[in-house]
C-alpha cells in the first residue's frame, strides 16, 4: 500500500513557516506527493525532497513553474494510472474536460476551483484536494487529500489543514 498526499493551490511564492510545518505535519505518512498547479513557483516543492513528486503548473503560475512543469501527466502507481492536471475554465464540467483529458485513467487529480472534491464517476475516482492554502470558499480553511493504493483498489480522503480532521 502507498500512501499519496496531495495538495493544489497553495498560492505562495516561498516556503513559509507555516507551509512548512503544515505539510510536514499533513504528509509526514506520504511516500509520493501530487501538486494539480498554482504553486505559484516551483520553490516551495522543495520541502518535498525526502518524497517523489509529479507537479504540473496552473494558470496562477510563475515563469519558473509554468517552463519546469508540464500542464498535464498520466503517472502509474502500484499497477494504477493517475492522471493530473490543475484544470480551467469553468467549475460547471472541469471534470467532463479531465475525463476527457485522461479517459482511461484509473483515478483524476485537478484544482482550480477550490473546492474538495472525492466521489466516483463510472470506475473513476475524481479527487480535486480543495486550496492547501487558507483561500477555498467563502474564507473556508485550506484543505489536501489523502489517497491510499491497495490491492483492492484506491480509496482517498479529504483533510481540512491544522486539525487532521475529514
Amino acid at each position: 500500500m502507498t500512501q499519496i498526499g496531495i495538495l493544489s493551490d497553495t498560492h505562495i511564492n516561498t516556503p513559509s513557516k507555516w507551509y512548512t510545518e503544515q505539510v510536514l505535519h499533513a504528509f509526514k505518512d506520504c511516500s509520493i506527493i501530487l501538486h494539480a498547479g498554482d504553486l505559484t513557483d516551483i520553490s516551495i516543492l522543495g520541502i518535498f525532497k525526502d518524497k517523489i513528486v509529479h507537479a504540473v503548473h496552473g494558470n496562477m503560475c510563475g515563469a519558473s513553474s509554468f517552463h519546469a512543469l508540464p500542464n498535464d501527466k498520466l503517472i502509474s502507481i502500484d499497477g494504477y494510472s493517475i492522471g493530473l492536471c490543475h484544470g480551467v475554465g469553468a467549475r460547471h464540467n472541469i471534470e467532463e474536460r479531465m475525463w476527457e483529458m485522461f479517459p482511461t485513467a484509473d483515478c483524476i487529480v485537478y484544482g482550480h476551483t477550490h473546492i474538495a472534491v472525492n466521489h466516483r464517476i463510472a470506475n473513476i475516482l475524481f479527487i480535486n484536494p480543495g486550496s492547501f492554502s487558507t483561500t477555498g470558499r467563502y474564507g473556508a480553511q485550506g484543505s489536501y487529500a489523502i489517497l491510499a493504493t491497495s490491492p483492492d483498489g484506491l480509496k482517498a480522503s479529504i483533510y481540512q489543514l491544522g486539525t487532521g480532521t475529514k
